[in-house]
């Protein structure tokens, strides 16, 4: 980048030029100027920044320290062609070059002639031309020659004596140019233009004409001069005079003073009306106290201190909170529930705990509020049950965004030292509220950070705790206000990223996202109606029967929530009504054929079902944000020397279930019917297809395992089954999470079995009943079960039985020694959840 600055005496350390004048080479580098024209004989200081300029000038130090600077036609353009430069330029010399400390350099050029460029030979490593001096022809010194002359200086001393720098020294140098182009030249480097108007005026290649040009633009510098100066007048004048009155307020305060009043009448009214706010806003007593200290320090004020601004406001506060007043709960539960089923489908959970804190709130009207955390994937509505909730009891409701906050302040409030100060966003909420016991939803607790300015999620500490927050203490405030009335709300995608302290706090209720048939039953009740509402369609116009709506959720959406479904049925809509907009009639009746003439090609396709599985394959389950999947793991086992590689993006929880698999199926290698050098002649690959799409989990440890067995084995598992459950070294299978989601993916996949660990039996209770009709449930404890449901009956030379004597013989050969240490293994209950 180029700017024009000064240059001092102690900075030029480098490359000082000589003083002998060199001959003008025919090619020369072009160096790019953003806001200045350079003009022959001017000595100008120039930064420069941009890699090509510094090239370039570094090319004139080498080769005779001449350079020709052209002007940009757009300032903004970073990396000039010769497309974005003017063609006339002015060759200068380098004076003095300095090297900044961040990398850009300084110089001192002097203008020497001005020149034409002919053509650019090159444009990297910087531009480089070849040029065309253009020398100044004779002009004839007639009278009109020496009218514009006079003209130009007479304008040049009127400037100068407006701006106040008038000087003899400048006026006798303008006096000694007597040729109308170096006269030109002189004014047009030291007046204010605009880059193109300065351009102008140095391609203008006849003396008289540039003078010409000068004399314009100083006409119009005297006008602009002129118009400063009477704005400047003004200003003064008014300076003068809030001074004067100042002085005259001192005065009358002084004369106030003296005859015994020591208030003013406005004050005092101020302070009345203040004061009449507060007894209305029935302050407790310790709030009551400090409002009565800040309004004895307003009245000892004058009204047009600053201090006294600061005190007034925060008096507005502190008489505009809702202290005493609330709302009345509607302790109706019949009434609750109703307008909870209204306004969301299923969420039972959420419900049953919203009506049990009606019920307890009914009996125990001091009860405190709960600090429930909804936790769940984006779009399954926990801001809106929010709402609901609020319009179930009854009260006002309120919802803090608290994605990205960093500002500790923005939930404390600032000091009132500060400028601008202001109390934090959950006072705010409650002052919009009206009152002191409102539904606050504490959006995207999850996503709060932290830098230099504090902690906000550690501010959150306080008023999350009932047995703390009913003395809150805002910095602003500085006073005690009981937020334990308050019904908190907290919203999160996930629970990790929240502190183990925070967390502690909250009670989390866990939405884990909505079924095909709940969002068949949501969008019939909900969304349809609204999107048809929303783009100018009538109730009834559109209809979607079964197989269409079932199209859209799974073809054209993949979610937990119904964000990506509510957009979708608008597109719909939106499509229909500018048929009707066209002018077509009646109603519109949507088949699964139609939809996909709206939408365009479906944008997810469900795997096909196979009717039979190869050896090596197994079907497994898995739970995303979008709800379960069944997942095919296939195993391949090589030539090689016992390697095992794992793909498909595996999570390093995943790739050390396989390892746990590899170490059972070794050391049951002699009753699985496996090859005992299976892991020294072979090498073993896994592969989870849809490997872009990251996995992770230990719940594929039994999939896995099934189907390295099926591989060394060459047994084909049913097609018809899938499986979810962790493994462990000896074969047991310990539970997983999200049994729910993972078996209505094997019902929608149309699988007839399932696996799952016997600990998460008590998950299918969550699983509608109509569903778990569809596939039958097998509960396993140990890995020997899964043998004889994964492989026909006969397939392994091992299954249950046999194992199990196996077992019995192995364990018969260990010494006595180690009988006891196997007695002793260790049984305890594993975790519930991935």
């Amino acid at each position: 980048m180029l700017r024009a600055s000064g240059l001092s005496s102690s900075e030029e350390k480098e490359d000082d030029a000589p003083e002998a004048p060199q001959q003008i080479p025919d090619q020369l580098p072009v160096l790019p100027l953003r806001d200045v024209v350079i003009f022959s004989h001017m000595i100008l200081p120039l930064f420069i920044g941009r890699d090509k300029s510094v090239a370039a000038v570094e090319a004139a130090l080498k080769e005779g320290r001449h350079l020709l600077v052209c002007a940009q036609r757009d300032e903004a353009t970073e990396d000039p062609t010769p497309a974005d430069l003017y063609d006339m330029g002015t060759v200068v010399q380098v004076m003095r070059m300095l090297k900044m400390p961040d990398g850009r350099i300084k110089i001192l050029v002097q203008g020497i002639s001005r020149a034409r460029i002919m053509a650019y030979l090159r444009q990297e490593p910087f531009l480089f031309a070849q040029l065309e001096p253009v020398a100044d022809p004779a002009a004839a010194q007639d009278a009109t020659v020496e009218a514009l002359l006079r003209t130009a200086r007479e304008e040049s001393e009127k400037v100068l004596q407006l701006r106040g720098v008038a000087s003899p020294d400048v006026m006798s140098v303008l006096q000694g140019v007597t040729e109308p182009g170096r006269l030109a030249d002189l004014i047009a480097a030291n007046i204010r233009m605009k880059t193109q108007d300065a351009q102008r005026i140095l391609e203008a290649v006849d003396p008289v004409e540039r003078l010409t040009l000068v004399n314009t633009q100083l006409h119009r510098e005297v006008e602009v001069a002129t118009v400063q100066a009477k704005i400047q007048s003004s200003a003064r004048e008014g300076m003068d005079k809030a001074q004067k009155e100042y002085f005259l307020r001192e005065q009358l305060k002084a004369i106030r003073h003296e005859l015994g009043d020591t208030g003013e009448g406005e004050t005092e009214d101020d302070v009345d009306e203040l004061r009449k706010a507060l007894d209305k806003a029935k302050l407790p007593p310790a709030v009551r106290k400090e409002a009565d200290k800040q309004l004895r320090r307003l009245s000892a004020m004058h009204s047009d201190a600053s201090e006294a601004n600061v005190v007034r406001t925060y008096l507005d506060w502190l008489a505009e909170l809702p202290w005493k007043k609330s709302s009345r709960d509607n302790l109706d539960i019949a009434n609750a529930e109703a307008i909870l089923n209204e306004d969301h489908y299923g969420l039972e959970k959420v419900k049953d705990r919203i009506l049990e804190f009606l019920s307890v709130r009914k009996l125990n009207p001091q009860s405190k509020g709960p600090i429930l955390c909804f936790a769940g994937p984006p779009g399954v509505g926990k801001t809106s049950l929010g709402r609901s909730i609020a319009r179930a009891l009854g009260r006002k409701f309120q919802r803090i965004s608290l994605g990205g906050m960093r500002d500790e302040a923005e939930i404390r409030g600032h000091r009132r030292t500060y400028i601008g100060s202001m109390p934090g966003r959950i006072i705010q909420a409650i002052k919009q509220a009206g009152t002191n016991n409102p539904v606050i939803v504490l959006d995207e607790v999850d996503k709060l950070g932290s830098d230099f300015r504090g902690d906000p999620s550690s501010a959150l500490l306080e008023v999350l705790d009932p047995e703390q927050n009913n003395s809150f203490s805002d910095h602003y405030l500085n006073v005690p206000f009981d937020l334990s009335r308050v019904m908190f709300l907290c919203t999160a995608n996930h629970l990790d990223t929240i502190p183990a302290a925070l967390r502690d706090r909250m009670e989390v209720i866990s939405l884990p996202g909505y079924t095909l048939q709940e969002k068949m039953i949501i969008a019939r009740r909900h969304l349809l109606p609204k999107k048809v509402e929303e783009n100018g369609l009538k109730d009834g116009d559109v209809s979607l029967d079964d197989a269409a709506l079932e199209a859209v959720i799974k073809e054209y959406t993949r979610e937990a929530g119904l964000r990506n479904l509510e957009r979708e049925l608008g597109s719909v809509c939106r499509k229909l009504a500018r048929r009707r907009a066209e002018g077509e009639q009646g109603s519109f009746s949507l088949t699964a054929r139609d939809v996909e003439k709206l939408l365009g090609v479906p944008r997810f396709i469900e795997d096909e079902k196979d009717k039979e599985l190869l050896p090596g394959m197994a079907l497994g389950l898995a739970w995303t944000p979008a709800g379960g999947e069944v997942l095919t793991v296939e195993a391949s086992a090589v030539s090689g020397k016992g390697a095992l590689l794992l793909t498909g993006q595996l999570g390093d929880v995943m790739k050390e279930s396989a390892q746990a698999a590899m170490s059972y199926i070794r050391s049951r290698a002699d009753t699985l019917d496996v090859p005992t050098d299976f892991t020294t002649e072979h090498d073993i690959h896994v592969h989870v297809p849809a490997g872009a799409t990251p996995k992770d989990g230990p719940s594929a440890g039994v999939t896995l395992t099934t189907a390295l067995i099926s591989a060394f084995t060459g047994k084909a598992v049913r097609a018809d089954l899938c499986m979810t459950g962790e493994i462990t070294l000896q074969g047991r299978v310990l539970p997983v999470g999200g049994i729910k989601e993972k078996i209505l993916a094997g019902v929608a996949r149309g699988l007839k079995h399932v696996i799952i660990p016997h600990q998460n039996v008590k998950d299918l209770e969550e699983v509608p009943k109509d569903l778990l009709k569809r596939i039958a449930v097998h509960p396993v404890r140990h890995y020997d079960e899964v043998l004889q449901l994964a492989f026909a009956e006969g397939a392994l030379k091992g299954g249950h039985a046999a194992t199990g004597k196996a077992r019995r013989a192995a364990d018969g050969k260990k010494k006595d020694k180690d009988a006891p240490k196997a007695k002793k293994t260790s049984r305890r209950k594993a975790p519930e959840t991935e």
